[in-house]
């Protein structure tokens, strides 16, 4: 079983699901933007990309209503939601 790291940093909740297939990764993450605390603003989803893409194609095509959209920055291996 692959367990979920999260730590909270201000505003920011940082999120490595590493490891994860899909299917748990989505669980997972669908979980956290529901029972998020009011104070989040972004979550920065640590998936990687040395592994495949999947995780990471995954985290960047999210639609929730509680996100507003996806930052893609120079590291490959993270995605920044930023939550409405």
């Amino acid at each position: 079983m692959i367990s979920l790291h999260t730590e909270i940093i201000g505003s920011t909740m940082v999120l490595d699901i590493h490891g994860m297939t899909v299917q748990q990764a989505k669980k997972e993450i669908l979980s956290i933007l529901k029972n998020c605390p009011k104070n989040v603003k972004q979550i920065d989803v640590i998936h990687g990309y040395n592994s495949g893409k999947a995780l990471q194609q995954y985290v960047r095509s999210i639609k929730h209503f509680k996100v507003d959209r996806s930052i893609i920055g120079l590291n490959e291996g993270k995605t920044i939601l930023i939550l409405k």
